[in-house]
């Protein structure tokens, strides 16, 4: 699969270069992970957060230029197909800042990136050392590309479901009455290495790909479940608790990112509680019933909001968001989105209910648009689950 991986890579990148062509676009610096990781096949451990910016810069007529911190460089050389890396040190002359205008004209008209994902460090050197140079945005060219999913990918996705899957049951399975939240964040944790682990090998370009599950554990119970992202604390659980499992920065394989959500009660549930859960499940149902090839983003919305509507609910939530290499791609579900629904496309799509301070009802799975609907990229029981005491 290695392989495959970066020869898709190659062709992404090539069909990138026939894009800017069309648009007139000379070269273009992408500096987010995801556009990096979908373009040059590879991604880095430590990043921006720690002052050291990587970059991919694309030309429309040549090959495209790595630019990373020498201290990387072995690692991306290696798990990269782009020839020409170029390193920078964090002292002395050779900075980050000389390799990138080294890939630029001298004073170019435009320059086109990632507004939306430009580190601000790499903002101010662009607006000192190009006063005279336009800023624009590359982001909806690439983000158009990048909305059909490829085989190979939605494979991958497929992968990440199934590891999503097995951290669903471990918290499922870690919840009695008594043991605190973050008990359950550990299960869920080993639950997904182990399963990652399961779908990699130490050879080739796999052996930089961790299965290692991380990321905060968004968990609430009790009346914190409508607070949607509180993170596990030390709180133990009780007969009656609503307790909400969010995966949406958890659930990834490979640097492809899910939506999953579900809702236990332990032991026991309230009639409010079971109304307003079921409320949410159908809401996501109605979503993804409607969801085919040829109907608007906003429509699948529009599904899931009449049901809220006849239940007495209302909700500030989007239905669903597309995703793949970054948590948030486009389009989205929610009223306004025209876009229209293409094979290919992968979303998550939810149901959310909350009552402040009472109780909420939620549940969140990711799907691929088929032919002739959509089919489940995750999947765990869609219903009221309620755990033994």
């Amino acid at each position: 699969m290695a392989g495959t991986i970066l020869d898709e890579a190659i062709s992404r990148t090539s069909e990138l270069q026939a894009r800017l062509r069309d648009q007139g676009i000379a070269h273009a610096v992408f500096t987010s992970e995801s556009s990096i990781a979908y373009l040059a096949g590879f991604w880095g451990y430590l990043g921006i957060e720690f002052g050291r910016p990587t970059m991919l810069v694309v030309p429309a007529d040549a090959a495209p230029i790595v630019i990373t911190p020498l201290m990387e460089s072995e690692m991306v050389a290696e798990m990269t197909w782009i020839e020409d890396v170029r390193t920078w040190e964090d002292a002395g002359q050779k900075s980050w800042g000389r390799a990138l205008a080294g890939t630029l004209p001298e004073n170019p008209a435009e320059i086109w990136v990632e507004c939306s994902e430009l580190p601000p460090i790499v903002r101010n050197f662009l607006d000192d050392r190009y006063p005279a140079s336009l800023l624009k945005d590359v982001c909806p060219v690439l983000g158009a590309q990048r909305m059909i999913k490829s085989p190979l990918e939605v494979t991958i996705m497929k992968q990440a479901g199934k590891i999503a899957g097995a951290m669903m049951a471990a918290a499922h399975g870690s919840l009695r009455e008594g043991v605190r939240e973050y008990e359950s964040a550990l299960a869920v944790i080993d639950a997904g290495t182990r399963a990652a682990a399961d779908f990699l090998t130490d050879k080739g370009w796999e052996r930089f790909v961790s299965p290692l599950i991380h990321n905060l554990q968004i968990l609430q119970s009790g009346k914190d479940v409508s607070m949607v992202h509180r993170r596990a604390s030390v709180k133990p659980y009780e007969r009656f608790d609503p307790v909400y499992f969010c995966f949406c920065n958890m659930a990834q394989f490979q640097q492809y990112k899910l939506g999953f959500d579900r809702m236990f009660h332990v032991g026991a549930v309230t009639d409010e509680a079971a109304r307003v859960q079921q409320a949410a499940i159908d809401a996501q149902q109605a979503a993804i019933a409607a969801i085919r090839p040829g109907i608007e983003a906003q429509d699948i919305a529009a599904a899931a909001n009449e049901v809220y509507a006849e239940r007495g609910y209302q909700t500030g939530y989007r239905t669903g968001r597309s995703i793949g290499m970054a948590y948030l791609e486009a389009p989205e579900l929610k009223a306004g989105d025209t876009t229209v629904l293409k094979p290919g496309m992968t979303f998550a799509v939810d149901g959310g209910i909350s009552v402040d301070g009472v109780t909420a009802g939620r549940i969140g799975d990711s799907i691929v648009v088929t032919e002739t609907g959509c089919e489940y990229l995750t999947d765990y029981p869609r219903e009221l689950m309620v755990t033994e005491a």
